[in-house]
């Protein structure tokens, strides 16, 4: 066998840890072929690739466990194959004589979500229901009401049983949580970046299932996820800007120290939650920082051991496959982050907040900065998505 990519000796250090692919199955196939493009050594590059996932191989025996997706990825399904989506837009148009643009934005959405949990099924039926599900998320406009998050979670979960629900990290979305959990509705909660946030993620979930049950849900096939959006709390948020009015200067190794910080004390929070049958999910990772002239990845190296699922997007498996080649792991996941890091980091309303259990009231999670900038960035993308079906149904109605 070729030399094991940095990808499978992370996961080596503990197989109960989970890879997921951050993007639409649908583009997995270019991917690929980009990537045989870059290789150096095709065939080893394939071999590392068909380890990662394809369909010749028996459904468990893929690394890829799962699928994040969101309207923004989908999205980049539609630019991976613009006259295929184009045309699939136009024959539904026609058929369904929809002239509601959200509508068909929603049901294109939802074609590309089906599509891909039907790409995972396989390993969804192998597993018995434990492995293969792929997200699909609410729309980031709607993240504040929840009657419209908890039907199109519930529309989504009817396109497959492999079919998890992202919603967001708002008060309302975790009561939307609440309520899809209690319907046995597998969900993971996404525009989420500190402990608080994590913190009522888990009570939403465990009073969710404890309605299920007393209803005689079968709760058999059904998962939870906790995503922490590892850069994006530093790099988004106000981290920075306080250490800054603190009279504090950040390097780029304080920076991921804080998001690291966070995610470790949510791994052992779930981990001693006996009532929460959950795990974290770290995406939003970067190759940072360079030490002694080398790429690393702290967000991976310093989580490694954990029972965890990393979601990795293309851009971010393609530095795994190349640039952090070099990179060897090891169990870290309770290894502390420097004392004087954390004393320093302290001094920071934003993350002692952060990483206080009840730093944020539910109503303080939906103006959080890296919360609300997510959420615009999310939306912006959505819209675009929305803006090329209604170029669609212009060329049909005239009007859109």
């Amino acid at each position: 066998m070729t030399r094991k990519s940095a990808v499978e000796r992370l996961w080596d250090v503990n197989m109960d840890a989970e890879i997921w692919w951050d993007s639409s199955p649908l583009v997995f196939p270019n991917w690929r072929k980009r990537m045989m493009g870059l290789a150096q050594d095709r065939g080893e590059m394939a071999a590392r690739l068909d380890r990662l996932f394809s369909d010749k191989n028996a459904p468990t025996d893929n690394l890829f466990r799962g699928v994040t997706t969101n309207p923004p990825l989908s999205y980049a399904a539609i630019q991976d194959d613009p006259g295929y989506w184009t045309k699939w837009i136009d024959e539904r148009i026609e058929e369904t004589r929809c002239e509601d643009v959200e509508t068909m934005f929603w049901d294109t959405y939802k074609e590309i979500v089906r599509r891909g949990a039907q790409t995972y099924m396989p390993m969804f039926e192998a597993s018995g229901g434990k492995l293969g599900f792929i997200s699909g998320q609410t729309d980031p406009r709607i993240r504040h009401d929840v009657k419209k998050m908890v039907a199109q979670g519930i529309d989504l979960y009817a396109l497959s049983p492999n079919v998890m629900v992202k919603c967001p990290g708002t008060a309302e979305g975790y009561e939307a949580i609440r309520i899809l959990t209690s319907k046995g509705i597998a969900t993971n909660n996404t525009l989420s970046f500190v402990i608080p946030q994590f913190v009522a993620c888990m009570n939403a979930v465990v009073a969710g299932m404890a309605e299920a049950t007393a209803n005689g849900v079968d709760l058999s096939r059904w998962r939870s996820v906790i995503t922490a959006m590892s850069a994006r709390y530093g790099t988004l948020g106000d981290l920075a800007r306080e250490a800054e009015e603190s009279g504090l200067q950040l390097s780029e190794e304080d920076t991921r120290w804080a998001e690291i910080a966070i995610f470790k004390k949510a791994c052992r929070l779930v981990r001693e939650n006996p009532e929460y049958p959950g795990k974290m999910l770290l995406c939003s990772m970067r190759t940072s920082p360079t030490i002694d002239g080398k790429p690393r990845s702290w967000h991976i190296e310093k989580s490694a051991g954990a029972d965890i699922v990393y979601t990795c997007p293309p851009s971010y498996l393609e530095e795994m496959l190349t640039k952090l080649d070099h990179v060897e792991f090891q169990n870290q996941i309770d290894t502390p982050i420097p004392g004087d890091v954390k004393d320093k980091l302290m001094r920071i309303p934003y993350f002692a907040r952060g990483y206080a259990e009840d730093g944020y009231t539910p109503e303080e999670f939906n103006t959080h900065s890296a919360l609300v900038e997510t959420a615009r960035q999310f939306s912006e993308v959505t819209q675009k998505m929305v803006d090329f079906v209604s170029e669609r149904l212009k060329r049909f109605t005239g009007v859109a």
